[in-house]
């Protein structure tokens, strides 16, 4: 005896339930977006490693981080300044997980590979929560226009930094709030204290809204706990952590906050403003997650350095996926006020089979502008890079590059400018030009690096003879570097 087919389900309304059919889809379409926002992330990473673009020391920084955690040392950056601690500067302890990847791969290209997985991973929740809600089409442009926003793509340009560990944490917290799963929200956002300690607050406020709008004892409490959680990590790294690992004994950023009275001027703050409100394709802001934006810009418009207040750098991409869920949340709650009687919060009211949710003028248009505001930047935009024949061809410094790291003998004390800072960590203890530091045994100047300002020193071996008082000589000159080490190195 055979059973006959069961019929899908149905609405009270009598619309069958199209949901079944895009979650089963949601799963390839996220990987398929995961994949190629990485492999893109990947490559750009590896197109700047291989130009010798060195935007700033940060990924210098964290590879000796990463050196460091790999022997099980505490974090010392020498190229911070001698003997100085990184748990400091900012608080990041979750980059001790630098630590086994280092031991595997040392260089800083795998610190850059870590990066580009850790945002593409990002992609993942959100892609899946968009498709199941908005249909394959629509949540693939919706995941694409995520993965490759401008605040992630100007973030792989700065190369690494610990916020790439935020992102996807926020993005997997905020999906699961969506889902109405407050205390897997929670989970996933507890961590982020451990990341920056500016995040703390965000973590306190997502804790708030959790308790605000999750019904029952064992939601609000989860909420206050995630709350109190934030506050408290806050004033520990901030008060006391910080400080007590800092050489000068204070934290180091709290002088460059410069009060409210500037917050809001100059005009390069609402031009950022305005491309987060765009980026939540405009209705993300009648979602409360939008809320979340606020720590973050706070002290970076309260701050007295001009890189925090723009799109370019990664200031931003802590706020990608915050946006991003607001644009989800904000087209939900659009639609569940158009509906008389609105399914239950977490799940949105279905749209029947025969009118696809990309149909939706409404949807459609978040997404478009959403979209448009990566794209209306056009030729700015990192990764139009990508497109340009020329860029895939290894710069021609790179075989000098080479051939000065291999001059140097392994576990020698360099200092260098920029350019090649991050390419010696693996093989040297080296210090920047720009901070106090041991007698080196050799100098490393690139005179075409940024560091110098158009000025590099035209004789480099009598610059660092009168820099350290030492007789210095020039062993090698190939390509704009020059290696100059001490008589008796």
């Amino acid at each position: 005896m055979t059973s006959e087919p069961t019929a899908a389900p149905t609405r009270p309304d009598g619309s069958r339930d199209a949901r079944l059919g895009r979650n089963a889809g949601a799963r390839p379409v996220a990987a398929g977006v995961v994949v190629l926002a990485t492999t893109l992330h990947a490559l750009f990473s590896w197109q700047q490693w291989t130009a010798l673009i060195v935007p700033s020391w940060d990924l210098a920084i964290f590879s000796q981080l990463a050196q460091a955690y790999s022997r099980l040392e505490a974090p010392i950056v020498p190229i911070k300044g001698e003997g100085f601690n990184l748990l400091g500067d900012h608080f990041h302890p979750i980059l001790v997980l630098l630590g086994p990847v280092w031991a595997v791969w040392p260089s800083g290209l795998a610190l850059l590979m870590v990066q580009a997985a850790l945002l593409g991973v990002s992609a993942w929740p959100l892609t899946r929560l968009a498709v199941e809600w908005h249909g394959a089409r629509w949540g693939a442009a919706f995941g694409l226009g995520y993965a490759l926003a401008w605040g992630l793509q100007t973030a792989v340009a700065a190369q690494f930094h610990e916020i790439a560990f935020a992102v996807p944490l926020l993005s997997f917290a905020l999906a699961a709030f969506l889902r109405e799963r407050p205390v897997a929200a929670a989970l996933w956002a507890a961590p982020l204290v451990f990341v920056k300690e500016d995040l703390g607050v965000t973590v306190a406020l997502l804790g708030a809204l959790i308790a605000w709008r999750f019904p029952g004892p064992r939601a609000r409490w989860t909420g206050v706990g995630l709350a109190v959680w934030g506050v408290a990590w806050v004033v520990l790294a901030v008060g006391v952590i910080l400080p007590a690992l800092n050489p000068g004994g204070e934290y180091d950023y709290a002088e460059r906050l410069i009060g409210l009275a500037t917050i809001l001027t100059p005009a390069t703050k609402w031009v950022t403003a305005l491309m987060l409100v765009t980026t939540a394709g405009l209705v993300g802001v009648r979602s409360p997650l939008f809320l979340l934006v606020l720590p973050t810009l706070a002290w970076r418009f309260a701050g007295d350095v001009e890189q925090y207040w723009g799109w370019q750098w990664h200031y931003n991409a802590v706020l990608m996926p915050i946006v991003a869920a607001a644009l989800l949340d904000g087209l939900r709650r659009r639609r569940a006020a158009g509906v008389s009687s609105p399914a239950p919060a977490a799940v949105p009211p279905p749209t029947p089979p025969d009118r696809p949710a990309l149909a939706s003028w409404p949807a459609r248009g978040a997404l478009a502008v959403a979209v448009a505001t990566t794209l209306v930047l056009g030729p700015a935009l990192p990764y139009a890079t990508l497109l340009r024949p020329e860029t895939w061809v290894r710069t021609w410094r790179w075989e000098p590059a080479q051939r000065v790291i291999a001059a140097i003998p392994e576990g020698s004390v360099v200092e260098s400018d920029l350019t090649l800072l991050a390419y010696l960590v693996p093989t040297t203890e080296v210090h920047w030009v720009g901070t106090e530091s041991v007698l080196p045994d050799f100098v490393v100047v690139d005179s075409y690096s940024a560091a110098w300002g158009g000025n590099p020193p035209a004789d480099p071996a009598a610059w660092a003879t009168e820099r350290w008082g030492v007789t210095f000589e020039t062993l090698l000159d190939d390509g704009g570097f020059t290696l100059a080490g001490h008589v008796g190195s």
